[in-house]
Protein backbone atom coordinates (compact mmCIF):
# COMPACT_ATOMS: atom_id res chain seq x y z
CA UNK A 1 0.00 0.00 0.00
CA UNK A 2 2.59 2.39 1.03
CA UNK A 3 6.44 2.88 -0.21
CA UNK A 4 7.73 4.48 2.75
CA UNK A 5 5.70 4.57 6.50
CA UNK A 6 7.31 7.04 8.82
CA UNK A 7 6.18 6.45 12.62
CA UNK A 8 6.33 9.57 14.72
CA UNK A 9 6.10 7.81 18.42
CA UNK A 10 6.72 4.06 18.50
CA UNK A 11 4.85 2.95 21.37
CA UNK A 12 1.56 0.75 22.14
CA UNK A 13 -0.81 2.10 19.19
CA UNK A 14 2.45 2.89 16.98
CA UNK A 15 4.46 -0.67 17.77
CA UNK A 16 1.40 -2.27 17.38
CA UNK A 17 0.27 -0.53 13.77
CA UNK A 18 4.06 -1.06 12.73
CA UNK A 19 3.94 -4.94 13.73
CA UNK A 20 0.63 -5.65 11.18
CA UNK A 21 2.37 -3.54 8.70
CA UNK A 22 5.32 -5.52 8.73
CA UNK A 23 3.03 -9.04 8.73
CA UNK A 24 1.37 -8.02 5.54
CA UNK A 25 3.90 -6.50 3.92
CA UNK A 26 1.81 -3.02 3.14
CA UNK A 27 4.92 -1.00 3.16
CA UNK A 28 8.60 -1.43 1.85
CA UNK A 29 10.27 0.31 4.20
CA UNK A 30 9.16 1.19 8.14
CA UNK A 31 10.73 3.94 10.16
CA UNK A 32 10.10 4.89 13.42
CA UNK A 33 11.10 8.24 15.23
CA UNK A 34 11.87 8.12 18.97
CA UNK A 35 13.29 11.08 21.06
CA UNK A 36 14.52 7.85 23.77
CA UNK A 37 17.97 6.25 22.42
CA UNK A 38 16.33 2.59 24.07
CA UNK A 39 13.10 2.94 22.50
CA UNK A 40 14.89 3.68 19.07
CA UNK A 41 17.12 0.27 20.06
CA UNK A 42 14.31 -2.11 21.58
CA UNK A 43 12.49 -0.92 18.15
CA UNK A 44 14.99 -2.19 15.53
CA UNK A 45 15.54 -4.83 18.01
CA UNK A 46 12.16 -6.39 17.96
CA UNK A 47 12.31 -5.95 14.09
CA UNK A 48 9.26 -3.86 13.83
CA UNK A 49 11.21 -1.19 11.70
CA UNK A 50 13.90 -0.74 8.95
CA UNK A 51 15.12 2.43 10.41
CA UNK A 52 14.80 4.54 13.91
CA UNK A 53 15.79 8.25 14.42
CA UNK A 54 15.27 10.74 16.87
CA UNK A 55 14.94 13.65 14.31
CA UNK A 56 11.33 13.94 12.77
CA UNK A 57 11.79 15.38 9.67
CA UNK A 58 14.65 12.75 8.97
CA UNK A 59 11.85 10.04 9.20
CA UNK A 60 9.12 11.66 7.04
CA UNK A 61 11.78 12.20 4.50
CA UNK A 62 10.79 10.23 1.17
CA UNK A 63 7.47 8.91 3.31
CA UNK A 64 4.53 8.43 1.63
CA UNK A 65 2.20 7.64 4.76
CA UNK A 66 3.26 9.64 8.20
CA UNK A 67 1.49 8.45 11.83
CA UNK A 68 1.52 10.44 14.64
CA UNK A 69 1.88 8.47 17.96
CA UNK A 70 2.83 11.04 20.37
CA UNK A 71 1.04 12.61 23.06
CA UNK A 72 -1.43 15.42 21.84
CA UNK A 73 0.81 17.97 23.67
CA UNK A 74 3.66 17.18 20.78
CA UNK A 75 1.96 17.70 17.59
CA UNK A 76 2.47 21.66 16.93
CA UNK A 77 6.21 21.03 17.35
CA UNK A 78 6.20 17.32 15.31
CA UNK A 79 4.21 18.93 12.79
CA UNK A 80 6.51 21.71 12.63
CA UNK A 81 9.48 19.79 11.97
CA UNK A 82 8.14 17.56 10.09
CA UNK A 83 6.04 20.45 6.99
CA UNK A 84 9.32 21.01 4.86
CA UNK A 85 9.80 17.49 4.40
CA UNK A 86 6.71 16.31 3.25
CA UNK A 87 6.35 15.30 -0.08
CA UNK A 88 2.94 15.94 -2.67
CA UNK A 89 0.50 13.44 -1.97
CA UNK A 90 1.59 12.26 0.86
CA UNK A 91 -0.53 11.89 4.02
CA UNK A 92 -0.59 12.62 7.96
CA UNK A 93 -2.55 10.92 9.86
CA UNK A 94 -2.66 10.01 13.95
CA UNK A 95 -4.28 8.16 16.34
CA UNK A 96 -4.70 10.72 19.53
CA UNK A 97 -7.59 10.45 21.56
CA UNK A 98 -8.68 13.91 21.01
CA UNK A 99 -9.48 14.93 17.37
CA UNK A 100 -10.49 18.77 17.43
CA UNK A 101 -7.02 19.16 19.09
CA UNK A 102 -5.28 17.33 16.45
CA UNK A 103 -7.23 19.08 13.85
CA UNK A 104 -5.90 22.65 15.57
CA UNK A 105 -2.47 21.64 15.89
CA UNK A 106 -2.10 19.77 12.62
CA UNK A 107 -3.77 20.81 9.76
CA UNK A 108 -2.55 24.29 9.26
CA UNK A 109 1.03 23.76 9.17
CA UNK A 110 0.57 21.11 6.57
CA UNK A 111 1.57 22.24 3.05
CA UNK A 112 -0.20 22.49 -0.12
CA UNK A 113 -0.96 19.24 -1.56
CA UNK A 114 -0.43 17.03 1.53
CA UNK A 115 -3.35 15.54 2.73
CA UNK A 116 -3.94 15.58 6.90
CA UNK A 117 -6.59 12.11 7.58
CA UNK A 118 -6.98 12.74 11.25
CA UNK A 119 -8.05 9.01 13.18
CA UNK A 120 -8.69 6.84 16.17
CA UNK A 121 -7.88 3.43 16.89
CA UNK A 122 -10.55 2.83 19.75
CA UNK A 123 -8.40 -0.14 21.46
CA UNK A 124 -5.47 -0.20 24.10
CA UNK A 125 -3.77 -1.41 27.19
CA UNK A 126 -2.47 0.16 30.02
CA UNK A 127 1.23 -0.67 28.87
CA UNK A 128 3.21 1.54 26.91
CA UNK A 129 6.50 0.66 24.80
CA UNK A 130 7.30 -0.36 21.62
CA UNK A 131 7.29 -3.85 23.72
CA UNK A 132 4.01 -3.74 24.51
CA UNK A 133 2.56 -3.27 21.10
CA UNK A 134 0.94 -6.81 19.41
CA UNK A 135 -0.63 -7.43 16.03
CA UNK A 136 -4.15 -8.39 17.17
CA UNK A 137 -4.49 -5.07 18.99
CA UNK A 138 -7.21 -3.56 16.73
CA UNK A 139 -8.98 -6.69 15.40
CA UNK A 140 -12.78 -6.51 16.34
CA UNK A 141 -12.14 -2.63 17.31
CA UNK A 142 -13.39 0.57 15.90
CA UNK A 143 -10.99 2.88 13.83
CA UNK A 144 -13.17 6.13 14.28
CA UNK A 145 -11.37 9.23 11.10
CA UNK A 146 -12.61 12.54 11.30
CA UNK A 147 -11.39 14.19 8.17
CA UNK A 148 -12.34 17.88 7.78
CA UNK A 149 -15.13 18.48 4.78
CA UNK A 150 -11.82 19.83 2.40
CA UNK A 151 -9.69 16.49 3.05
CA UNK A 152 -8.89 14.23 -0.30
CA UNK A 153 -11.12 11.17 -0.50
CA UNK A 154 -8.88 9.37 -1.97
CA UNK A 155 -6.34 9.92 0.87
CA UNK A 156 -9.19 8.75 3.29
CA UNK A 157 -10.34 5.87 1.56
CA UNK A 158 -6.26 4.39 1.83
CA UNK A 159 -6.25 5.11 5.54
CA UNK A 160 -9.50 3.38 5.91
CA UNK A 161 -8.04 0.33 4.54
CA UNK A 162 -5.07 0.69 6.31
CA UNK A 163 -7.27 0.31 9.49
CA UNK A 164 -9.52 -2.40 7.65
CA UNK A 165 -6.38 -4.60 7.15
CA UNK A 166 -5.26 -4.45 10.94
CA UNK A 167 -8.48 -5.83 11.70
CA UNK A 168 -10.72 -2.83 12.31
CA UNK A 169 -14.41 -1.66 11.63
CA UNK A 170 -14.50 2.18 10.43
CA UNK A 171 -16.38 4.72 11.40
CA UNK A 172 -16.40 8.64 9.74
CA UNK A 173 -17.35 11.14 12.01
CA UNK A 174 -16.95 15.16 12.54
CA UNK A 175 -13.99 15.74 14.98
CA UNK A 176 -16.28 17.28 17.30
CA UNK A 177 -19.21 14.48 17.64
CA UNK A 178 -15.95 11.96 18.25
CA UNK A 179 -15.05 14.02 21.08
CA UNK A 180 -18.04 14.18 22.60
CA UNK A 181 -18.82 10.64 21.94
CA UNK A 182 -14.92 9.61 23.23
CA UNK A 183 -15.17 12.19 26.81
CA UNK A 184 -18.14 9.64 28.18
CA UNK A 185 -17.02 6.18 27.08
CA UNK A 186 -13.24 6.91 27.61
CA UNK A 187 -12.08 10.03 29.19
CA UNK A 188 -14.15 10.11 32.32
CA UNK A 189 -14.03 6.14 33.14
CA UNK A 190 -10.01 7.39 33.03
CA UNK A 191 -10.94 10.48 34.92
CA UNK A 192 -12.60 8.27 37.84
CA UNK A 193 -10.25 5.60 37.98
CA UNK A 194 -7.17 8.13 38.43
CA UNK A 195 -9.71 9.90 41.05
CA UNK A 196 -10.64 6.45 43.14
CA UNK A 197 -7.06 5.09 43.40
CA UNK A 198 -5.69 8.73 44.23
CA UNK A 199 -7.63 8.55 47.05
CA UNK A 200 -6.57 5.39 48.11
CA UNK A 201 -3.01 6.53 47.68
CA UNK A 202 -4.11 9.57 50.34
CA UNK A 203 -4.89 7.04 52.67
CA UNK A 204 -3.22 6.74 56.16
CA UNK A 205 -0.65 4.01 55.15
CA UNK A 206 -2.13 1.20 57.37
CA UNK A 207 -5.28 1.30 55.81
CA UNK A 208 -4.10 1.52 52.29
CA UNK A 209 -1.53 -1.29 52.72
CA UNK A 210 -4.76 -3.67 53.38
CA UNK A 211 -6.95 -2.01 50.49
CA UNK A 212 -3.93 -3.18 48.31
CA UNK A 213 -4.25 -6.15 50.17
CA UNK A 214 -7.56 -7.35 49.65
CA UNK A 215 -8.16 -5.35 46.31
CA UNK A 216 -11.45 -6.99 44.59
CA UNK A 217 -11.85 -6.87 41.25
CA UNK A 218 -13.44 -3.57 40.72
CA UNK A 219 -10.70 -1.84 42.40
CA UNK A 220 -8.31 -3.98 40.34
CA UNK A 221 -9.84 -2.75 37.15
CA UNK A 222 -9.47 0.59 38.40
CA UNK A 223 -5.96 0.64 39.39
CA UNK A 224 -5.32 -1.50 36.04
CA UNK A 225 -6.64 1.84 34.06
CA UNK A 226 -5.11 3.96 36.24
CA UNK A 227 -1.56 2.80 35.17
CA UNK A 228 -2.07 4.02 31.96
CA UNK A 229 0.75 6.49 30.46
CA UNK A 230 0.03 9.54 32.90
CA UNK A 231 1.60 12.00 29.33
CA UNK A 232 -0.67 10.78 27.04
CA UNK A 233 -4.13 11.19 29.64
CA UNK A 234 -2.67 14.26 30.42
CA UNK A 235 -3.21 15.85 27.37
CA UNK A 236 -6.18 14.47 26.52
CA UNK A 237 -7.76 16.32 29.51
CA UNK A 238 -5.97 19.17 28.45
CA UNK A 239 -7.25 19.06 24.77
CA UNK A 240 -10.88 17.73 25.27
CA UNK A 241 -11.62 20.05 28.30
CA UNK A 242 -15.15 20.95 27.14
CA UNK A 243 -16.21 17.51 26.49
CA UNK A 244 -15.04 16.23 29.82
CA UNK A 245 -16.45 18.73 31.80
CA UNK A 246 -19.78 18.74 30.46
CA UNK A 247 -19.89 14.60 31.14
CA UNK A 248 -18.20 15.05 34.23
CA UNK A 249 -21.25 17.27 35.50
CA UNK A 250 -23.66 14.81 34.37
CA UNK A 251 -21.82 12.09 36.14
CA UNK A 252 -21.31 14.15 39.50
CA UNK A 253 -25.55 15.09 39.38
CA UNK A 254 -25.88 11.11 38.61
CA UNK A 255 -23.83 10.68 41.86
CA UNK A 256 -25.33 12.94 43.92
CA UNK A 257 -28.62 11.32 42.95
CA UNK A 258 -27.04 7.91 43.87
CA UNK A 259 -26.11 9.27 47.64
CA UNK A 260 -29.19 10.40 48.43
CA UNK A 261 -31.10 6.91 47.71
CA UNK A 262 -28.49 5.24 49.64
CA UNK A 263 -28.75 7.95 52.47
CA UNK A 264 -31.98 7.47 52.50
CA UNK A 265 -32.38 3.63 51.86
CA UNK A 266 -34.41 3.95 48.85
CA UNK A 267 -33.50 0.20 47.94
CA UNK A 268 -35.86 0.32 45.02
CA UNK A 269 -34.02 3.34 43.12
CA UNK A 270 -30.52 2.08 43.56
CA UNK A 271 -32.13 -1.48 42.23
CA UNK A 272 -33.59 0.30 38.97
CA UNK A 273 -30.34 2.22 38.80
CA UNK A 274 -28.35 -1.51 39.04
CA UNK A 275 -30.90 -3.05 36.24
CA UNK A 276 -30.17 -0.01 33.71
CA UNK A 277 -26.67 -0.39 33.95
CA UNK A 278 -26.65 -4.13 33.88
CA UNK A 279 -28.21 -3.80 30.45
CA UNK A 280 -26.10 -1.71 28.89
CA UNK A 281 -23.00 -4.70 29.88
CA UNK A 282 -25.20 -6.92 27.88
CA UNK A 283 -25.19 -4.27 25.19
CA UNK A 284 -20.96 -4.47 24.92
CA UNK A 285 -21.10 -7.89 24.75
CA UNK A 286 -23.39 -8.15 22.28
CA UNK A 287 -21.76 -5.68 20.03
CA UNK A 288 -18.10 -7.77 20.95
CA UNK A 289 -16.82 -4.84 22.56
CA UNK A 290 -15.53 -6.41 25.78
Amino acid sequence: MFERVAFIGIGLIGSSLARVIRRQGLAKQVIACARDEATRAKALELGIVDEATAAPEKAVRDADLVVLATPLGAYPKVSAAIAPELGMGSIVTDVGSVKAAAIRDVAPLMPEGVHFVPGHPVAGTEHSGPEAGFETLFEGRWCILTPPAECDQAAVDRVAELWRRAGSMIEIMTAERHDKILGITSHLPHLIAYTIVGTVADLEDSTQSEVVKYAAGGFREFTRIAASDPVMWRDIFVNNQDAVLEMLSRFSEDLARVQRAIRWGEAETLEKLFRRTREVRRGVIEAHQT
